[in-house]
């Protein structure tokens, strides 16, 4: 097989189109920075806070819309043994919008915060604040590799082109726009991904239905034909299972920073809050493609196709359904057009990763850290510097596995297990300080060691109920991941009430208090404020609980002045 000369053709023209967007965004965003006179970090990080409403529905759905989302849920529904019932994806971003429109878009739009680790700053310090930054960093840096394979992978099938290439220069085409214009270019650029993914998806699907050697999939979602049913089912033993999987991917993208940004980028509370809600209601119609086309997939006669027998899930190759479907049971022009559509959706989430990850890094850990007397043009070259690191580093993991699984359970983890607990506490419960936030965070880690991830290799030690050796392996029914999550809770929460009483009643001396609990009192949350407190004496206040327990957030050179 050649190269696809269409395809590349194809190919060519939807990077230069999302490449020029970024190039205009960049451009419109330093004209912005100069009438507002914006400082340039925050009009980089945040879009000086003036993304508006469309534009934010957008980016908002367009982070998610990834290249895992398109090609998981195509993996998922083709599957003999997963099928509908297990490709969630759809619903579960849905709920996570949601709950992050009802009870987290207010508190930290109102907070004006610049990531999501500054309410961690501010209530436990720095030093912690940049311990626990370093999971939403990998974990960003793991969500690039992910969605990079999933390109990788298609490209290579449809175009027949080398897989290492493809993942490369959609790497670059992704750093040199987030280079130039930050998040203003991720964000009109994630306007012409989402667009394209839409039309372009939609465009297949009739052909991929009206193919003729596939049966009508109305009659293979519940009978046995080539393979089981595509609806799929849960069974009574794996119910906690699906039950695990359908939080983990709701409430775990509530601990990355790339949901948080679109949130803190937003020209006020009520619009992120409606941002929210909007987009939990698109990005249900952009899992509907890849359902139909996973559907069609699992109701072919491969046999009958130019791909022969046995069929993709005999050959291990379900994960590269998707783009197996495209060529061989769609024109060619057509199978193309659908590659684009999956190079739209990796880029509009490898964009958003490499900018939420730089945030945390300069803001989070070198400006507090590191250099805490840097200046806002040594911030420029910073954040310059860790996109072009991130962008590598995540493409470079792309080596070392081509599943896009293995980097998704474990980026996902370190959401939901390790950080969506943290920010919890730290937004919801006054009391939480840091003595419980460091004993959270090591009763989270080690209980989920303890309890195996067969994907990852890891054994498992622990053996909750319903724990059954299954050639050769333990594998836990229990719902172990939330299990941690409410583990990391409690032990957060009561060991911050027990140091709080022990340093506030005087039984343990007051200089090994190195969080000041004392000082502090009783805590209180920092941004759950009432209704009646303006938006300047929110921000004073935080400044004040920050002087108050000597721990002085580095947050002000990056406000924009008010």
């Amino acid at each position: 097989m050649s190269l696809n000369i269409p395809g590349l053709v194809v190919m060519v023209f939807f990077y230069l189109v999302v490449l020029g967007t970024g190039i205009w965004a960049s451009v419109k965003s330093k004209r912005m920075e100069k009438r507002s006179q914006a400082g340039h970090i925050e009009m980089t990080l945040l879009g000086n806070r003036k993304i508006s409403l469309v534009v934010g529905i957008f980016t908002m759905t367009a982070t998610f819309v990834g290249g895992g989302f398109i090609v998981g849920m195509t993996e998922t529904v083709y599957t003999p043994t997963m099928g509908l019932a297990w490709a969630v994806m759809p619903f579960t971003g849905a709920l996570s919008f949601l709950v992050g429109g009802f009870f987290f878009a207010k508190p930290m739009r109102d907070g004006k915060y610049v990531t999501m680790m500054d309410p961690f700053q501010i209530k436990y310090g720095k030093v912690l604040s940049a311990v626990l930054s370093v999971a939403p960093l990998i974990a960003d840096i793991i969500w690039v590799t992910g969605t990079l394979i999933g390109l990788g992978a298609t490209m290579s099938v449809i175009l027949d082109a080398p897989y290492s290439a493809c993942i490369w220069i959609s790497a670059a085409v992704a750093i040199i726009y987030t280079l130039l214009g930050g998040l203003y270019s991720v964000a009109y650029t994630d306007v012409i991904q989402l667009i394209l993914i839409f039309i372009s998806l939609w465009l297949c699907v009739p052909f991929i239905l009206t193919n003729p050697l596939s049966v009508d999939i109305t009659k293979t979602a519940l009978n046995y034909t080539f393979q089981a049913p595509w609806t799929g089912k849960v069974d009574a033993e794996i119910a906690w299972r699906w039950i695990d999987n359908f939080l983990l991917l709701s409430l775990g993208n509530l601990g990355y920073q790339d949901f948080h940004q679109r949130i803190l980028s937003a020209s006020s509370s009520g619009t992120a809050m409606i941002t929210c809600f909007v987009a939990s209601v698109a990005i249900i119609t952009f899992g509907i493609p890849s359902v139909l086309i996973g559907a069609v997939a699992a109701s072919t006669d491969w046999n009958l196709t130019t791909y022969g027998s046995p069929s993709p899930y005999e050959r291990g190759e379900a994960g590269l359904i998707l783009p197996i479907a495209l060529q061989h049971l769609a024109p060619t022009y057509i199978s193309a057009i659908g590659t684009g559509a999956v190079a739209a959706a990796v880029m509009s989430s490898t964009d958003s990763a490499l900018l939420s990850a730089t945030s945390i890094f300069s803001t989070n850990i070198y400006k507090n850290i590191l250099r805490t007397e840097a200046s806002q043009k040594e911030l420029q070259w910073v954040i310059s510097v860790t996109v072009i690191v991130v962008g590598l580093a995540g493409t470079s993991l792309t080596i070392l596995d081509n599943s896009i699984m293995v980097f998704w359970i474990l980026g996902s983890d370190l959401s939901y297990t390790i950080m969506f607990p943290q920010l919890v506490c730290v937004l919801f419960f006054g009391i939480s300080n840091g003595y419980g936030a460091i004993t959270g965070l090591l009763v989270g880690m080690l209980l989920r060691l303890l309890c195996g991830e067969p994907t990852l290799r890891i054994p498992a030690v622990l053996h909750l109920p319903g724990c059954t050796l299954e050639d050769g392996v333990y594998i836990q029914h229990s719902p172990v991941r939330t299990i941690c999550v409410l583990s990391t809770i409690a032990a957060t929460v009561s060991v911050s009430y027990l140091a709080s009483v022990l340093f506030n009643r005087g039984m343990i001396p007051e200089r090994w208090d190195i969080f000041k609990v004392k000082s502090q009192g009783l805590p209180q949350p920092l941004t759950l404020t009432g209704t009646n407190v303006t938006e300047e004496d929110k921000v004073d206040d935080i400044f004040e609980v920050q002087n108050k327990s000597n721990h002085v957030s580095e947050l002000m050179p990056l406000q924009s002045p008010e």
